[in-house]
C-alpha cells in the first residue's frame, strides 16, 4: 500500500484530522495516537515524535543531528546519538507486534534513520 496522508473526520474546531496508514500501521498526528493491526501502542513523547518525523517524510534518510534538533530542539551531542539509538530501538519493538510485521524504520549506517515503506 502506498504511503497515504488523509483528512478523516474532525477536531472540534472543524479542522480535518491528520491520519497517517501505512500498511498495518496507523497513526493521528493530532491525538498522538498509533496503532498497529489496530492494537494500540503506548508509545513516549519522544518516541512518538521520532515515528511522526520519519514517517511523514518517506524514504528520507534524517541525520542524527537533523532528528537531534527537530526532535529535541538542541544541539548535538554524542549523548544525543546514543538517545536516538534508544528512542529508536525501544520505537521498533513496540511497532513489531508480530514476527512477520515489517521493519519500518531502517538505519542508515553512520548517518541516521529513514522511514521505509513496507
Amino acid at each position: 500500500m502506498s504511503h497515504i496522508i488523509s483528512a478523516i473526520g474532525q477536531k472540534a474546531d472543524g479542522q480535518p484530522l491528520t491520519e497517517i496508514r501505512e500498511g498495518d500501521l496507523y497513526l493521528c498526528l493530532e491525538h498522538r495516537h498509533v496503532s498497529v493491526r489496530e492494537q494500540e501502542i503506548a508509545l513516549t513523547v519522544k518516541e512518538f515524535d521520532i515515528l511522526a518525523l520519519l514517517i511523514m517524510n518517506p524514504k528520507r534518510v534524517f541525520t542524527y543531528e537533523l532528528i537531534t534538533d527537530l526532535v529535541w530542539n538542541e544541539d548535538y551531542t554524542y549523548y544525543s546519538r546514543k538517545a536516538i539509538n534508544n528512542h529508536v530501538s525501544n520505537l521498533r519493538k513496540k511497532l513489531k507486534i508480530r514476527p512477520d510485521d515489517p521493519d519500518y524504520i531502517k538505519s542508515v549506517t553512520g548517518i541516521g534513520y529513514k522511514f521505509a515503506l513496507p
